[in-house]
């Protein structure tokens, strides 16, 4: 388990002997789906061709915060502390993803902390998704009547922004403004 250096957050490697239960169910439903093909995606690889890698290589975390958490104060801890997490050299460094488990959270309030935090997840160069059983309206990439965001508990995921996330910044010109000084145009027009 590693703690915030203020102590007000934690994280659970997918290891630990006291891994919370709703962080289990997540783990699963991450190898089983995340980590997987799905028919219905539209394209081939796994539902998120980052989670694999993320797990093989030390970068995975969880977190459970149950009941009704300050969203903003939980996910900025964990922002804020995103660039300090292991693995932080090397090309390992870029699979650390976070996420945070908000068993008690509806789905519409993760909905809007998701589109609240995200400039300054963007700007800082991160991705924060919403995933919950709703399922998020967000639809596939390359099928659009697809829901790839479908979750067994309410969660809000952390990771670092990749060329392949035009898509989901191009909407935005400040989110696309800050994809373009990390990539260029790199990917921006697919």
């Amino acid at each position: 388990m590693l703690s915030h250096p203020t102590g007000d957050v934690t994280l659970f490697e997918p290891g630990h002997p006291d891994l919370p239960a709703a962080a289990e169910v997540v783990l699963a439903w991450a190898r089983s789906y995340l980590c997987r093909p799905h028919p219905d995606l539209g394209r081939g690889g796994d539902v998120c061709p980052y989670t694999a890698l993320s797990l093989e290589r030390g970068g995975f975390f969880l977190a459970v915060h149950p009941g009704r958490p300050d969203l903003e104060a939980v996910m900025t801890a964990y922002r804020d502390w995103f660039p300090d997490l292991p693995p932080r050299e090397g090309p390992q460094a870029r699979y650390r993803t976070v996420l945070v488990v908000l068993p008690d959270v509806t789905p519409g309030e993760i909905d809007r902390t998701q589109r609240e935090l995200k400039p300054g997840f963007v700007e800082r160069g991160l991705m924060i998704g919403e995933f919950h059983p709703g399922p998020p309206s967000a639809p596939g990439l390359w099928n659009a009547d697809f829901r790839p965001m479908r979750s067994p508990l309410p969660l809000l995921a952390v990771r670092h922004m990749v060329a392949a996330d035009a898509p989901f910044l191009r909407a935005d010109p400040e989110h696309l403004a800050a994809y373009r000084s990390r990539f260029g145009d790199r990917g921006a027009h697919r």
